[in-house]
């Protein structure tokens, strides 16, 4: 982390939505005032923790970074286990973590932030302890769209029924996933059509289980695809729900690595075949749609 004076964004970020991009963009805007914009977060775990683990989280630590470092463009995150603080009250949260360790001169954050155990303490309380221990606070009014409030629990819902273009209006980008390859049982390449399985991390939300038109990036070629979310029900003995992408028209091996799949729209629901060539025939009609979509 660089030694220079922070400009500290806080919150969850489960999402980065929309919302939680007002709050980071204060700290980012401080670059130009020589600090350096950082953001503070919490691992997925804590999300359930707030949620009551109904849905689960939306991004992994993995994909949070990729969307804070990579596209927003954030120069630190930090993101300890909520086991380490959730014993510390607001006060010696301000005091030891965002003044001592972060060396923040400017802390950001939502109206609705809470912090300190038993989530005690909110923006006021921010802004008082700041006053004592030497940041200034910046408070960021929440962020509509439609008409409502965005947050991260309208965007679960979205994700739930499959309305992944609405969901990707309210994140301000693509849902995605960025999971390592794993090895699947081949049915993809007898049939002639070749797939990447990818698991959901535990405790991670899963989508609708169905077809989606996406694209997956492969060594910064983005490519379309087409994503299967859920249990594939076709194949005998698979029912812990994972994506199945087939890369249209890309040949090759990626076992073991890890790959960016953007979710675009939504195709149809998942359906269980009596056959792998009624199989086959669907897979070429969802490439054929997507392909109609792109062009």
């Amino acid at each position: 982390m660089t030694d220079r004076k922070k400009a500290v964004a806080l919150g969850l970020f489960d999402g980065v939505h929309l919302g939680h991009r007002a709050v980071i963009n204060a700290a980012l805007a401080q670059r130009g005032n020589g600090l350096s914009p950082a953001v503070f977060t919490f691992e997925p775990d804590c999300v359930l923790r707030k949620s009551g683990g109904s849905s689960g989280f939306i991004y992994t630590k993995t994909e949070k970074g990729i969307l804070l470092l990579e596209e927003i463009g954030v120069d630190d995150i930090i993101s300890p286990p909520f086991g380490e603080l959730c014993g510390l009250s607001g006060e010696e949260f301000a005091e030891e973590i965002l003044s001592r360790q972060l060396r923040a001169a400017l802390v950001c954050c939502g109206d609705d932030f809470r912090f300190g155990k038993n989530a005690s303490c909110g923006a006021k309380e921010l802004i008082s302890f700041g006053k004592r221990f030497g940041f200034e606070v910046e408070v960021v009014g929440a962020v509509e769209y439609g008409g409502s409030t965005v947050s991260s629990s309208r965007i679960r819902e979205l994700l739930l029924s499959g309305d992944i273009a609405s969901a990707n209006s309210l994140l301000g980008s693509a849902y995605f996933i960025n999971a390592e390859v794993t090895d699947g049982n081949h049915i993809g390449r007898t049939i002639d059509f070749p797939t990447i399985n990818q698991d959901f991390a535990e405790g991670q939300l899963v989508p609708r289980y169905g077809v989606y038109r996406t694209f997956t990036n492969v060594g910064g070629r983005v490519l379309p695809s087409v994503t299967n979310i859920g249990v594939k029900p076709t194949v005998e003995g698979v029912r812990r729900p994972l994506a199945e992408t087939h890369i249209i028209g890309y040949s090759g091996d990626l076992y073991g690595k890890n790959v960016d799949v953007s979710f675009e729209s939504f195709i149809r629901p998942e359906t269980k075949f009596d056959s792998l060539d009624e199989l086959k025939a669907q897979i070429s009609a969802d490439i054929a749609a997507c392909n109609k979509t792109v062009n």
